[in-house]
Parts: structure tokens; sequence; C-alpha cells
């Protein structure tokens, strides 16, 4: 079933489309008022002009904190004076959307947006409400996978169009955000039954193109016909980027096995690097000077390559691999020509974006899923657990301070001027120091 309404013309010029003009250093040029997107408006988790707290805990540095109920790992965003959140019951029958004032924490509305008679499964550790939503003037786009897509107005919350007709069979609950490029959204599916990246008309929801993944799925028993790994080897939770190529916009996507660069105009496959035998990656690959850096994944490996050619690229285009410390969860932060990650189980570390050699590596405990931010030479880490670090940007490993909450970060955090706004399982946090001695 589709609906669909026509809104009024909306803000066309997006970030990304700002991004293709400017280049890289749209980064600190656009600020960081509107936090538009999982990642914020650069894609890559950048604030570098943010003075952001160093120090805070639940009786420091938090300006307020808002309960909210539901299972919901989806990052916020932030638009003007609003900050919203997509939610779920742990369930997965209830999914529906939060708008807070950004200043008090006070829920503006709290509003269902759809009922699902029957969910899919989901991981335990994953949640109905894994995708972040996007936000432009006016215009909310959310995403729970492939039961319900949606553009909202912005203000009350009400249904401009909706989709609910997509299949995929995510196995593992959803986990790709979806992101605008010009007139559309672009959304991911990568399941194990079905595995396609799909662009709607922003303005109506209607589909503008449909593009399948190519890589051979080589999971299926030829004597059974059984699906190897119960369906893993198909799985992808990333979300894309739009990149600038030679004059030409392409959307770098990461699905199972395999990096794609897509036309994000019209869906034609550009080329495809295959890393055979590694799926569910969950991270977003980032752009630095010309090359692409992502996560491969359950492989571990971290690669850096040129996003220049056409079909299936060889090796020529490895620039490096990496294999030490590679997050399969938590993506990456590119600060001047230092890479920083964290694993999934808390080993911290900064290779050289130019040969990928480790320049420091440190234990830092805890277990990681939200993504880093850096601000003000600063990278943020932060555990499940309620522990946050912040470390010094440079070739050596210096912490500045170490801070806790009461219950942990699964969902990425936002940036908006001086607060920090961080969503756990239970609460949503403005962060900020309010004395302004960071």
């Amino acid at each position: 079933m589709m609906n669909h309404f026509i809104p009024r013309p909306a803000f066309r010029c997006t970030v990304a489309a700002l991004m293709l003009l400017l280049g890289n250093s749209a980064a600190t040029a656009l600020g960081v008022d509107n936090w538009t997107n999982f990642r914020g408006p650069t894609d890559q988790g950048r604030a570098d002009e943010a003075k952001l707290p160093i120090k805070w805990s639940e009786t420091e540095n938090v300006v307020w904190k808002t309960p909210v109920e539901g299972k919901a790992w989806s990052s916020p965003v932030v638009w003007e004076d609003r900050v919203y959140l997509t939610n779920a019951n742990p369930e997965g029958t209830r999914l529906s959307v939060v708008a807070l004032d950004k200043n008090t924490g006070e829920v503006i509305y709290d509003k269902l947006l759809h009922t699902v008679v029957l969910p899919q499964y989901c991981h335990p550790f994953n949640s109905y409400a894994s995708p972040s939503p996007v936000i432009e003037d006016g215009r909310l786009y959310v995403s729970f996978g492939s039961p319900y897509n949606a553009c909202l107005d912005a203000a009350t919350g009400d249904v401009l169009w909706q989709r609910t007709d997509f299949v995929c069979n995510h196995f593992r609950g959803p986990g790709s955000s979806p992101m605008l490029f010009e007139d559309r959204l672009i959304l991911h599916f990568d399941g194990s039954d079905l595995q396609y990246v799909v662009a709607l008309d922003k303005q109506t929801g209607e589909t503008l193109w449909r593009t399948d993944r190519t890589v051979n799925y080589d999971d299926v028993d030829a004597a059974t016909g059984q699906i190897k790994l119960e369906g893993d080897m198909r799985k992808a939770y990333s979300t894309p980027i739009v990149i600038d190529v030679q004059g030409e916009p392409l959307l770098v996507s990461l699905g199972s096995m395999a990096l794609y660069g897509y036309s994000p105009r019209d869906g034609q496959e550009q080329w495809r690097v295959d890393f055979v035998g590694s799926h569910s990656g969950a991270c977003r690959p980032v752009l630095h000077n010309g090359l692409i850096y992502f996560s491969t994944g359950s492989g571990g490996e971290l690669w850096a390559i040129k996003p220049d050619g056409a079909g299936v690229l060889d090796s020529s285009h490895v620039v490096w691999k990496q294999k030490r410390a590679v997050p399969k969860r938590s993506s990456i932060v590119i600060v001047d020509h230092r890479l920083y990650m964290v694993d999934d189980m808390g080993v911290a570390s900064c290779v050289s974006t130019e040969t990928g050699e480790e320049l420091w590596r440190e234990r830092l405990g805890g277990n990681f899923s939200a993504s880093l931010i850096h601000a003000d030479g600063r990278i943020y880490f932060f555990d499940q657990e309620g522990q946050t670090n912040v470390i010094k940007t440079g070739d050596e490993f210096e912490v500045l301070a170490t801070n806790e909450l009461e219950t942990g970060l699964y969902a990425s955090p936002a940036v908006s001027g001086r607060a920090l706004f961080v969503r756990t399982p239970t609460h949503l946090y403005r962060l900020e120091d309010r004395v302004g001695k960071n």
C-alpha cells in the first residue's frame, strides 16, 4: 500500500549537494547548528568548530534529561529549536516519532505512526527503530526498514506520504539509515531474501529507481538449496554517502561482500569492489582526500580505495588494508591525516590515512556501537556501558576525560552549537558546559 500527499515545495538545496560544491571544507564551513542525519551535516561525524563539554556526569553539565520509553537505537537529529527521535516498543508492533524542545527537553509530540501485526524477528542486540531519521526545513523523513517509511510535517508530526510496500526480510532487524540527495530519499534494503537500493521522490514518495545488488552471494548449498549461515552472508546495515568524482556525484554504498558506486540520479551501478566472505557491514563509509575508507564488517578489515574506475574493480584500486582493531559497528572519523576508530570490544586506535600504518592502539574497555565524533581537536568514544572517553587528536594517545552516565549508548549522539545530545536506552540528555570552560 502507498499513500500520497503532495506538499508545498520544500527547501531543495541539501547538505549532500553543498558538499559536492564545496568539498571537504564544508565540514567546518557549514557549522553544526542543525544535525540533519546520522553522523551530522558532513555525513562523517565531524563538528570541527563545536565547543562541546569535555566532562559530565549525572550531576555535572546536564542541561536536561528527558525519559524516552521504548527500545530504539536510532540517533537524534536537530533542526533549529527541536530534537527528533524515532522510537518503537520492544516487540516492534508500534512505530513512533518523538519531537522535543531543544532548550527545555519538553516533549512537543509523541506520535504513533504505524502498527505492525506480525513483526519480523529482531535480534535482541538490535531494535525495531535503529535507522536514524533525516531532517530538512519543514520535513522529517523516517525509516523503520521495510515495514514503514514516511515523510512527516516536522512541525506537527503529520504524515505527508508513507510507504508500506517494500519487501525485505531484515532477518536480524533493520539498521541502514536513509539519506537525502537533491530531490531523492535513498534507502538500503539488504536482507536475507532481497538486497537492493532504492531512491524515492522526496516530495511524493514515488519510486524513482531501484537497483539490485550484483555480487554473487555464494552462500547457497548446491546439494540442498539451503542458505548457509541462515542468510547472514547477505546482510548489511550501513548507510551510504554521496561524493564527487570528476565533477559527477557518486553514491558510495556498502552491502554484504561488496562496496558499490552508483549514480544517485538514475541508480546505475558504476563499479563494485568485492570482499568475498565478509558480511553485516554497519559502519558508514568516509571520504578523505579523494579516498574512500570503509570497514568490511564481519571480516574485520579496514580498506582505503580509489573511487574511480568502472565494472568490478581489481586490487589496483585498493590503496591499503588494515586488520587490527577494526570496528564492525562504530563508524570511523578522520581528522587531518589520522583515522580514529574503536573496535566492538573497546580497542581504540589511530592509523595514517596515507599508509594505514598504526600510530597508536590502546584498550578503552567496554563494548562499542555508537559512532565517533570529532569536535575542536577531540575525539569522543561512547560505549554501551555508559562511559565516554574524550581523547586528544594527535600521534600520541592522550585521554582528556572519562565520563559516566547511568546507562550506555547504542545510538550515535548529535551536536548542535555547544551541546551534545546523547540518547541512552532510557533517556535523552542535553550535555553542555554551561560555564564555558572547555
